[in-house]
Formats: C-alpha cells, structure tokens, sequence
C-alpha cells in the first residue's frame, strides 16, 4: 500500500508500521521533512530521493515530497477495542460504520476519532471502503493511532457488544435529539452509508436512534461531519 504526505508518513515512522522503501523529493530544506527523514534513516528505511515530477507521476495527490510503500493496514478486533478502553479504565466508546464507501469520508471518521479518544471502529468486509492509502491520506495518518476491526457479520457483531452491555446508538434524521440523549457510559455509536444511511435489520438492533437538530433547508449532513457533531457531543456529556 502506497501512503503519502509529511504527516502519514511521520505516523508510519513513529508507530513502527512497516515501511518497504520511502521516496522522497530532492532538496526539501524545511525542518519537518529533515526531521521525517533522520527518522528514516535512524530506523535503517530505504530512502531514494528523486525529482518532484516522479512523484508526480506516482500520485494526483498532493504528496508534499514523501511517499511511503508500507504493508497493508493491519487490522485489529473487537476484543482489541474492549481491552484499549478496559486498560484505560474507561467506558468504552467505538464507532460502527455500515457501508461507508467514500475514502474521503472515511478518512476524514478516523481523524474525528482518533482526536476524540474513541477506543475503535468497527467495519464491515464487504460493501464498504477498506483502509487504504486515500483513507490513510486523509486520516492525516491517524491509522496509525486506531483501532479498526473489520468482521464479517456487522449484526452480529452488534449482537456480541450489547452482551457486553454496550448501548448501541444509531445515528438518523428521524430520532431523538442527540442533546436530549444521556450518551454517556459505554456506547457504540452506528453511522450508515452516504446514501442509504444504516440499513434496516442493523436500525432495528440498535438500542436507540438519535439525530442532530438541523436548521437549514437540506436534511441531512455529509457522513463524516454528522460522525464528527455527534462524536463530540459524547466527548461533551463525558466531561
């Protein structure tokens, strides 16, 4: 997998992900790139430094001088979820997402959580964005620091949390107002996809719907945003 970008590729190096070789433009003076790059070099990394319109080639995005080939994101499970928010001596908190297709989206869900200390996040294996490196792009490298567990069966994974005593919360335009909602203790929070929000075997498992109070004339939130409100609205309620 192909990452790219002074901060992925700083989260790449400081997290110990593994890194087959790293290329870098020719001549960047500034101090972050010098830093990323005696970072490489004191863990040994390949480094092959070459003109920016090789990068160009590479990539349509904006590189900034770095691009890293990395193994594929390792994903973790549940259980490795559980456990972070166990260790911390925290309620756990994660994110299910059902169907999120868009990388930018999901990119963009990762960095929100990350930020927000949400232990994990849940995904399913089929129809829906894997972590790859448009997602770690737009993660801004938060993939290093995130739990994502992909299983196979999304409901029935909801089954296992709500043994756990997990309350499970599904985010739509037609439930109760997130700030009338107590959404603290230990909580998952399920966000559908782009266009058909959660599906309706997976609503029907949740514990409670919730939504945010929108005062505009368009009735609904971009994924990642409305992933973003809500998020800090229990960041909020946690104190």
């Amino acid at each position: 997998m192909i990452i790219e970008g002074k901060n992925a590729v700083k989260e790449a190096l400081t997290n110990n992900i593994t890194i087959n070789k790293m290329m870098v433009q020719n001549n960047l003076t500034d101090n972050a790139s010098n830093q990323i790059i005696k970072l490489a070099k004191d863990k040994g990394i390949r480094i092959d430094f070459v003109n920016k319109d090789v990068l160009d080639k590479k990539t349509r995005n904006r590189h900034q001088g770095f691009i890293c080939d990395i193994t594929d994101f390792n994903y973790g499970e549940v259980e490795d979820i559980l456990n972070k928010a166990s260790t911390l001596n925290q309620d756990p908190f994660i994110v299910i997402l059902d169907g999120i297709e868009d990388p930018h989206n999901f990119g963009a869900i990762i960095r929100t959580c990350e930020c927000a200390g949400v232990h994990g996040i849940i995904i399913p294996e089929h129809r829906a964005c894997a972590v790859n490196d448009t997602v770690v792009k737009t993660s801004a490298g938060a993939t290093a620091n995130m739990i994502i567990a992909r299983v196979n069966n999304l409901n029935n994974c909801i089954e296992v949390l709500k043994k756990e005593g997990i309350w499970i919360y599904c985010l739509e335009t037609d439930g109760k107002e997130m700030t009338e909602t107590n959404l603290k203790g230990a909580i998952a929070l399920v966000v559908g996809s782009e266009g058909k929000g959660v599906s309706k075997l997976t609503r029907q498992l949740c514990d409670e719907t919730i939504s945010i109070k929108l005062n505009g004339k368009i009735n609904s939130l971009n994924a990642s945003v409305a992933t973003a409100v809500v998020v800090y609205e229990v960041v909020r309620q946690r104190g």
